[in-house]
């Protein structure tokens, strides 16, 4: 899946469908839309994931505040919101089974009256997860609690609520959806940006763009277009018509990562209401520990960066259920991402729908699809492209096939596989692991690339190889050390130090690959370094 071949596609043919935005949403709907036996071309001005999709919770659920919202406000659209998330974790969990798993979480209760509101909320969660349920939530007494969660803060604890959830890796996963669209039939590249709309007789039937790679400009010509731009949502609505109302505005979301022992493995933590009314997580990533999240108006920009407030945020509401000192200095990672909240144009501006998401479509025919939450990606694809096939004419050969079609490496993945890679390929058991969940049944292609002279692990104390560096570039479309760093691998969102660490060999790597002269690598290096320095 060369990137020279993405573009090539795009630069000669037309297409039915283009779609602005390499997100979870943009990505999806271009898959849903080549399975359906559309020509779909995607561009995507950044990297797969670069903002919002990389920068989640990396929880796979249904939302346990909107139904405490649901609740208390008697309100069916979160009911609907919820069940219909529940139903898409089931997808996911079904789908691409290398990249998500059930995860156990538990609610530490401090008051009595805490027992039974929380324990009847779960209940409701599960009735709501029907078929789709991962397991049966349960009370746990106060030793039992202790016993799975050692770190809690003993003094007062009552016992734990303990409920099931889904966990995945939100980049990966992106990026599989991407390549799956590319085998599907779809013409996807990274680092194009749209610089224009063409119109014709005032209907959009194309764009102008630019490879950010060699700068070279070029038009793509469809027969209609959809904006999936997330927060930058406005910004391409404009383009379209600079008078247009704003319809999205951002939120930023800050997360810290933690040494993975201090929680245990395949449990996490809720905390079910911050000082500011919201919830919180502690959970196990990647061998690490995850923690966020905060919620405050933010300006959108590339990089948003977190403020000492907000980290200070998330370690106040850590110390209050943790025993032990907990500070700036046990942080790894820092990341803030930008969620779009959305304003439906059509509610006259008053319908604030934080998760949920909006189609609309311009007098000149872009279709814009944008809010929503990473979990229901797959139905805000196929009611984007429901919608995209009543307006534009537009007449696919199949129905909607995304909820049966496995994502690349799912169909095939056996989640004890990694001993036999580590047989076949001389492979350390942690490596062939972590090789297996990651890559699943691609993962014998980029182990026997370990064998060509690429074994050689990137940083100290984590399985990724120079091999994946490699296969990033040949396979997944990776430009850039930090598509590799911080996609690719997730090395860049689990400890900062490491990933300046393996910056040399993954430019080395790249800079072989990409035919890259001196100053180009050095250029390229530096650039990933700053971008370390500051933080996600």
């Amino acid at each position: 899946m060369q990137r020279k071949d993405q573009i090539g596609r795009m630069r000669t043919e037309r297409f039915d469908l283009l779609v602005i935005g390499g997100g979870a949403t943009g990505c999806g709907v271009a898959l849903d839309a080549a399975s359906r036996g559309l020509k779909v071309a995607l561009a995507e001005r950044q990297d797969f994931s670069e903002g919002t999709s990389s920068r989640s919770t990396k929880l796979v659920h249904g939302g346990v505040r909107y139904l405490e919202q649901a609740i208390l406000g008697l309100d069916m659209g979160q009911f609907d919101l919820v069940r219909d998330a529940l139903h898409e974790r089931a997808v996911l969990l079904r789908l691409a089974p290398h990249l998500a798993h059930p995860i156990t979480l538990i609610t530490p209760l401090y008051k009595f009256w805490e027992v039974p509101y929380y324990w009847i909320g779960l209940k409701m969660y599960d009735a709501l997860s029907g078929r789709a349920s991962v397991g049966p939530s349960r009370f746990l007494p106060k030793r039992e609690a202790l016993e799975r969660m050692p770190t809690l803060r003993p003094r007062g604890l009552i016992g734990a609520v303990l409920y099931y959830d889904g966990q995945f890796d939100d980049a990966r996963m992106n990026v599989s959806i991407a390549l799956t669209a590319i085998a599907q039939g779809a013409a996807v590249a990274n680092h194009v940006e749209v610089t224009g709309l063409i119109k014709e007789q005032g209907r959009v039937v194309g764009a102008q763009v630019r490879d950010l790679c060699d700068g070279q400009e070029f038009e793509v010509n469809a027969r209609c277009l959809v904006n999936a731009t997330g927060p930058y949502t406005d910004s391409l609505r404009k383009l379209d018509d600079p008078a247009v109302a704003p319809m999205v505005s951002a939120s930023s979301g800050v997360h810290v990562v933690l040494d993975g022992s201090f929680i245990p493995r395949g449990t996490g933590m809720l905390i079910p209401k911050t000082e500011d009314g919201r919830v919180a997580f502690a959970l196990p990533w990647l061998g690490q520990v995850l923690a966020g999240t905060t919620d405050n108006p933010a300006t959108v920009s590339d990089h948003p960066q977190a403020t000492e407030e907000e980290i200070e945020y998330i370690l106040r509401h850590l110390r209050r259920y943790f025993e032990g000192e907990i500070t700036r200095e046990n942080i790894k990672a820092v990341w803030c991402g930008l969620r779009p909240l959305v304003s439906d144009p059509k509610a006259g501006g008053t319908a604030k729908l934080s998760r949920d998401h909006v189609v609309v479509c311009s007098p000149s025919g872009l279709i814009t699809i944008t809010g929503g939450k990473w979990t229901t990606y797959r139905k805000m694809a196929e009611d984007c492209l429901d919608q995209t096939l009543k307006l534009s004419g537009l007449r696919p050969a199949r129905n909607c096939q995304t909820n049966e079609l496995p994502l690349l490496g799912g169909a095939g993945y056996d989640p004890a596989y990694g001993a036999r890679l580590a047989q076949d390929f001389g492979l350390e058991r942690e490596v062939a692991d972590y090789l297996n969940q990651a890559y699943g049944d691609r993962s014998d292609s980029v182990a026997k690339l370990s064998t060509q002279g690429y074994a050689v692990r990137l940083a100290a104390g984590y399985p990724y190889l120079e091999a994946e560096v490699l296969w990033a570039v040949r396979e997944e479309l990776a430009q850039t050390p930090m598509d590799v760093l911080a996609r690719r691998i997730r090395l860049a969102f689990l400890d900062t130090s490491a990933a300046k660490a393996a910056l040399p060999k993954v430019c080395q790597v790249l800079s072989r690959e990409l035919a890259w002269d001196s100053a180009r690598r050095i250029r390229e290096e530096q650039q990933a370094r700053e971008q370390l320095e500051r933080s996600l």
